[in-house]
């Protein structure tokens, strides 16, 4: 008869409790036992990790207890890249857990992915014995050091007694103010030296104390400026999701019938069925999106920052005169590329909240004629459909096979992540989001291999949800691996590959910018994917036919319990259009070849 690992724990841990009588129970818990009843305390209920010999006496903890679910990834970057889509699609903390030395360095990446995109998260690294920091002992590194660019905050625990307070405080700074990933790294001797335990209600750091409410001030300028305004426009990032203010962006877009665009990382901020929802901006964004950012004459920013990726050269940018308002809790972001007229630190709800107030409160409104006019030129601008493609009957087109998923779970609660190319472009502009914290893809740094873990941390939160990963052949194969995860753990998401045999995205720079020299960025030796989906005891579907992409994601969507990879061949030759190459400003917008 076979016995599962659970009921192995199970029978040990009731072995554990007979053999243990009051008089044999320590005084006070052990450092690991005090890290668990802290994630307790926090009401952890997922933690991502891999187990090595600093962190052995916290599994050992982890192992007496059964209100955590620890799983059990393949390889360290997963293991934060999962935590990190749990925190992305829930907006609670993600918590993962890592050995010292090559533990952490393999996890550099996923801190480095959730800072970039202000993630709120907490990794907690092994370490080697305290006595031995600093003497080049077996899988010793600075985690502190490697880690000190790449976090909002870490901290290194030399004492016992010090651990559930910096337990608190990692966990208040990585979601409070503009949130961020906290490494706390435990020395295995620490984890294992005895304290008493206890874990404070609340935090205060004199050096750490985030503004959120806006300057009633600045607020009021704000609302003379856009009531005033004859050409704004309301643009909003990633800062607008994480701050759970996408009701308030909703009503105050409605209030004033202003046009919205959100970046990369703000969709689903507004519906994008909503009209005056302009389509994402920037490098491939829509030219109407693009084109009124340019033209503008007030432009409200609001949890975005400015980056490359959506205003292009800021020279060009900063040629047309427009006043322009930025909202966002880091100070720091605010006139870092771009100079602005109003700033407003807060958190975005609050200040929100506060410009709607002061709106109803005013006696003036919108010059409506001048709205008119504007939504005139924005109606001619979006006439050029700067996102349609010619459909084909003998290759399946990328664009399609989105477009398609998206009718077929539109209706669904689905959440869609994605890796990083050009699947991921199509994915942003294909799929029409409607709802906050449903696309969950790696903006800042730009990470290959986050698709699929972000899928598990996703399912495992949302199991009742449909979860798609959307990929290209070249992303996948960065933590193919974890397919062995979502068998063990029964996480069964979706996997669609945009299999065009390149490195899609390195393969249209090369033609554009590179005179088609395509320098070692098609894939040669590619696995047959059905086969090795079946090997890891999943789902594969082989899609080489326009008129087959319908049933096979029908039938993915069917397996509702079932891990399912579609290896989907796409024509090698598709570019992302509309497209701003570096260098060039928002507005120099490349729509299709016929533009080269």
């Amino acid at each position: 008869m076979d016995i599962s690992p659970a009921e192995v724990k199970r029978a040990a841990q009731a072995q554990l409790s007979s053999q243990t009588s009051p008089s044999q129970v320590p005084a006070d818990p052990n450092g690991s036992e005090i890290l668990v009843r802290c994630l307790q305390a926090e009401g952890v209920e997922f933690l991502w990790g891999y187990p090595g010999g600093a962190v052995l006496y916290i599994y050992d903890a982890l192992y007496k207890q059964d209100s955590i679910q620890h799983v059990l990834v393949r390889h360290e970057q997963a293991a934060v890249h999962a935590a990190d889509g749990y925190a992305r699609a829930t907006g609670n903390v993600g918590v993962a857990l890592v050995t010292s030395g090559p533990g952490v360095t393999n996890a550099i990446t996923g801190i480095a992915t959730a800072y970039m995109d202000s993630i709120p998260m907490v990794i907690v690294t092994g370490q080697v014995p305290t006595p031995a920091i600093g003497l080049d002992a077996f899988q010793e590194c600075d985690t502190v050091g490697i880690t000190r660019p790449i976090v909002k905050h870490n901290f290194l625990v030399k004492d016992v007694r010090d651990l559930a307070l910096t337990m608190k405080k990692a966990f208040h700074i990585a979601r409070t103010g503009r949130p961020g990933p906290v490494v706390v790294d435990v020395p295995k001797d620490v984890s294992l030296k005895t304290a008493a335990f206890h874990y404070p209600e609340s935090v205060e750091m004199r050096s750490y104390n985030p503004v959120k409410k806006g300057h009633g001030g600045q607020i009021r300028k704000a609302v003379q400026l856009l009531l005033a305004a004859r050409r704004p426009y309301i643009y909003t990032g990633g800062g607008v999701i994480l701050g759970n203010a996408s009701a308030e962006l909703r009503q105050l877009v409605d209030m004033l019938g202003f046009p919205c665009t959100n970046t990369l990382m703000g969709l689903g901020a507004i519906p994008a069925s909503e009209p005056k929802f302009l389509g994402m901006l920037g490098m491939h964004g829509t030219y109407e999106a693009n084109m009124t950012m340019q033209n503008c004459d007030v432009l409200l920013a609001v949890g975005a920052r400015f980056d490359d990726r959506v205003i292009g050269n800021p020279k060009h940018f900063a040629s047309v005169e427009r006043k322009i308002i930025h909202v966002d809790i880091d100070p720091s972001s605010i006139s870092k590329r771009v100079k602005v007229d109003i700033p407003i630190v807060g958190d975005v709800k609050e200040v929100l909240l506060e410009l709607i107030s002061q709106i109803k409160e005013a006696q003036a409104r919108p010059d409506a004629q001048a709205l008119g006019a504007w939504w005139n030129q924005i109606g001619e601008w979006r006439k050029r459909e700067c996102l349609a493609y010619k459909g084909s009957s003998d290759v399946i087109k990328p664009q399609m096979v989105v477009d398609k998923l998206w009718q077929l779970t539109k209706d669904r609660d689905t959440y869609i992540t994605s890796d990083v190319g050009q699947h991921q472009m199509w994915a942003a502009q294909y799929y029409r989001f409607e709802e906050p914290r449903r696309w969950i893809n790696s903006g800042g740094l730009g990470t290959m291999g986050v698709g699929l873990p972000y899928a598990m941390g996703i399912k495992l939160a949302k199991p009742d949800s449909d979860v798609f990963c959307i990929t290209g052949e070249g992303s996948i194969q960065m933590c193919i691996q974890e397919l062995s995860t979502c068998k063990q753990y029964n996480t069964p998401v979706k996997v669609v590959s945009l299999n065009n045999r390149y490195l899609g995205m390195v393969r249209q720079w090369q033609q554009l910018d590179y005179g088609s020299r395509y320098s070692h960025s098609y894939m040669d030796a590619l696995p047959d994917f059905v086969k090795l989906a079946e090997a890891y005891g999943h789902v594969g579907l082989l899609v080489e036919k326009p008129g087959d992409v319908e049933g096979a994601l029908r039938e993915a969507i069917r397996l509702k319990d079932r891990t399912v990879f579609l290896d989907i061949r796409t024509d090698p030759t598709e570019n992302v259009w509309p497209m701003v190459k570096a260098g060039k400003g928002i507005s120099e917008m490349l729509l299709g070849s016929e533009d080269l």
